[in-house]
């Protein structure tokens, strides 16, 4: 995997206020590193919206880990992992940082929802018990053997038991060990104001589209505070409107002629991921099997002369 060119906590440092791009395979993230971007999230709810499932809670360690190696291999950027509510109890939040741990995570994302756990911003959702949600943190914490991987603590209480009730298990969460608070779905800005001044700690808020929350900017939540913005399916929805729209033009033009203007290029991808690099490589290798086996056949030759 790439050495990183920073961690989340030298970013945490820099007092900056960092936007985070959700990204959902591997050539997104590339793209969000190659435009400038400093850090990832592998976002649950783009990753289960690719694989055609709501976001509940129904994808798994197996699947999340997959997809988070897959993104680390390409990047040289940090990457935090939604892992929701940690698939299951503390016991499977421990085993979860290990394997994401060794899939080249910088960070895990739980959050103290009731399982099965819903969009942030939808109504209905539950929330566990402030305790169950500290033994994960601790479990977190506790079962990471890199110090600059993260655990970031997100509460849902604001949309179920109230605004005071999230500050207070931040502050609960912080004291458990968690290194990021990620208050969920607070409602104006005035709340993210006034609890960026009641926890003192690195945040993250989310600027999901069409949501509970207003949409701020990052200089906006920076100077209240905040030090990584969130923008968990702002890509993947991009990219599904795109799709649609030019699927549509297909099947009505029958040809995609007239809307290349909506294409990246075969050369700009071919940039991106590095295309001619492998072609390279593979003409080298070729190069070097050629002498190899031009050297045996010298040998060979000459052996069998001698023995004649």
């Amino acid at each position: 995997m790439p050495r990183l060119r920073w961690s989340l906590r030298d970013l945490i440092s820099s007092g900056e206020s960092i936007p985070v791009p959700g990204v959902y395979a591997p050539s997104i993230a590339m793209l969000a590193e190659r435009l400038g971007f400093k850090a990832v999230y592998l976002s649950g709810a783009a990753l289960t919206g690719l694989l055609g499932i709501p976001d509940l809670g129904l994808i798994t360690l197996t699947e999340v880990a997959m997809f988070a190696r897959y993104v680390a291999e390409k990047i040289s950027i940090p990457l935090m992992v939604d892992a929701d509510t940690g698939f299951g109890e503390a016991i499977n939040v421990a085993r979860a940082v290990r394997i994401l741990e060794d899939a080249g995570a910088s960070a895990i994302q739980i959050e103290d929802q009731v399982l099965p756990k819903k969009c942030g911003h939808l109504s209905g959702k539950e929330v566990v018990p402030a305790e169950e949600m500290v033994k994960k943190i601790i479990a977190a914490v506790e079962s990471r053997r890199r110090e600059d991987f993260l655990v970031i603590a997100r509460t849902d209480a604001r949309g179920v038991t109230g605004f005071e009730d999230a500050v207070e298990r931040a502050k609960i969460y912080l004291e458990a060990g968690a290194d990021i608070i990620f208050p969920e779905a607070l409602e104006s800005a005035e709340e993210f104001s006034r609890f960026a001044r009641e926890v003192r700690a690195p945040l993250m808020a989310n600027m999901t589209e069409f949501g509970r929350s207003p949409l701020l900017s990052v200089r906006e939540l920076g100077e209240m505070g905040y030090r990584f913005i969130l923008f968990p399916a702002t890509a993947f929805r991009a990219s599904m409107l795109a799709s649609k729209r030019i699927l549509e033009i297909i099947r009505d033009r029958g040809t995609q002629r007239e809307s290349l203007d909506m294409l990246m290029t075969r050369s700009e991808f071919y940039e991106l991921i590095d295309y001619y690099r492998y072609e390279q490589d593979d003409r080298a290798i070729d190069k070097k099997a050629e002498e190899i086996m031009g050297l045996w056949r010298s040998r060979r030759g000459r052996y069998s002369r001698g023995q004649a």
